[in-house]
């Protein structure tokens, strides 16, 4: 079965978000340094560009769970496949995330890093998809609401292809 690619989201469109959305965050925590958590592996595209935007101090740390497997939809498992390197006690986090669909994995997430005590908590994600959700989970920055499709491109993969594609795309299966 082959996979075409429809773009969604520009690159152009992409980069213009990140960076209203890196202005946002840096008068909102001024005077202060956030720690930024990259949810690997699709996170990692949107974290890069979005740090290169924040004008206050920034740290960085990476976490890695799976709840999809090689499927296009999410199994509702969550498995921590990497933990954070450092403590967050006391740190202002701001989680990154690539896409927030059913909420499951990243609900698990949140209340998971919640009892390691930082001083505060957000969410940013690049995509939300508002239609699959299942459990609420509050995000405090979104880059784009996106239809109930599966996308890839920005770090999103397929089967671990295509995330190096600088724009959203709808995968279409022929």
């Amino acid at each position: 079965m082959a996979e075409k690619i429809n773009v969604l989201l520009s690159e152009e469109e992409v980069d213009a978000r990140i960076k209203a959305i890196g202005e946002q965050i840096s008068k909102d925590y001024e005077g202060k340094q956030i720690h930024l958590i990259c949810v690997l592996k699709g996170g990692t595209f949107f974290m890069c560009e979005l740090a290169k935007r924040i004008t206050v101090p920034v740290s960085m740390d990476f976490m890695a769970v799976s709840s999809y497997g090689s499927d296009t939809k999410s199994s509702g498992v969550v498995k921590i496949v990497k933990d954070l390197d450092e403590a967050i006690q006391g740190k202002d986090v701001l989680v990154v995330e690539d896409i927030v669909d059913s909420g499951r994995t990243l609900s698990y997430l949140l209340e998971m890093l919640r009892d390691r005590k930082p001083a505060s908590m957000k969410l940013c994600t690049l995509l939300d998809k508002p239609d699959r959700r299942i459990i609420d989970v509050p995000v405090d920055y979104t880059g784009f609401q996106i239809p109930d499709e599966f996308v890839v491109g920005y770090g999103l993969d397929y089967d671990q292809r295509y995330r190096n594609l600088p724009y959203i795309g709808i995968v279409s299966f022929e």
